[in-house]
């Protein structure tokens, strides 16, 4: 048996009852380390409060050798673990495909997600999102512009992008260098992005929203990580006066 868990946006306190029920009764418990981050919490304090030794996955365990997670859900039960909600990330729905190719039953244990939770810090309305985008580092000879053409295309259909900022080992993106990024893109590409909304900590006691122009953003202090950005097409009433009031617009 093979479940997967959402863990929630923050801290050890963001998991279900359910889940944390299923965790304490599980043979194994895995961690999936690489796509998102309780930030609030560590590995170490998260073995403390389930009572049950935490194994950390990365990418290259979960995307090209599960082999041997998947060999112990064969005859034990094993949860993995991860940030936000399970089926949110397309490696975790792989990753539930591959262990029903081997037999292995499968379930899912929800919990909050950032896709989600942007909606209720920023008040943009969710039907009105399009389709979301990563923003990675650049590499050495390499500037990805693919996140642009996603906003461009949602701000052409009046919708809302949702960017995902990229995590690298220890690194984290932040807003601003997010800011900075689409900004040399598009002026290389000879367009404006109106309006950000930055968003930072979701799912803390003191999360930080601020929407403005790129000049606005940049000169925010977000704090410390994980941050988030949402690119907001043509606002509804609501949604501006939303802003107004919650996110210094």
């Amino acid at each position: 048996m093979l479940t997967f868990i959402g863990l929630g946006l923050y801290d050890k306190t963001d998991i279900s009852e359910k889940g944390l029920a299923c965790i304490r009764s599980a043979d194994s418990v895995f961690l999936e380390c690489y796509t998102s981050r309780l930030m609030g919490t560590t590995p170490g304090e998260l073995s403390g409060y389930y009572g049950r030794a935490v194994h950390s996955l990365y990418r290259d365990d979960v995307e090209q050798h599960p082999e041997a997670l998947l060999a112990q859900a064969e005859q034990k039960n094993v949860v993995f673990l991860c940030a936000g909600d399970p089926m949110v990330s397309t490696t975790h729905a792989d990753l539930r495909m591959r262990a029903a190719a081997r037999g292995i039953r499968t379930a899912i244990i929800h919990a909050a997600s950032i896709s989600s939770a942007v909606c209720g810090l920023s008040g943009l309305q969710n039907y009105r999102f399009g389709k979301s985008c990563s923003l990675p580092f650049p590499q050495k000879n390499w500037f990805p512009t693919t996140p642009l053409d996603v906003i461009l295309q949602n701000l052409s259909l009046r919708l809302h992008t949702l960017v995902y900022l990229d995590i690298h080992d220890d690194r984290f993106m932040t807003v601003p260098e997010a800011v900075d990024l689409l900004e040399r893109m598009a002026g290389d590409r000879q367009v404006t992005i109106p309006l950000y909304v930055g968003i930072a900590r979701a799912g803390s006691g003191e999360p930080v929203v601020r929407a403005g122009n790129a000049k606005a953003i940049r000169s925010t202090d977000f704090g410390p990580p994980l941050h988030i950005l949402v690119i907001p097409a043509e606002l509804h009433d609501m949604e501006q006066e939303y802003l107004e009031v919650f996110a210094g617009l």
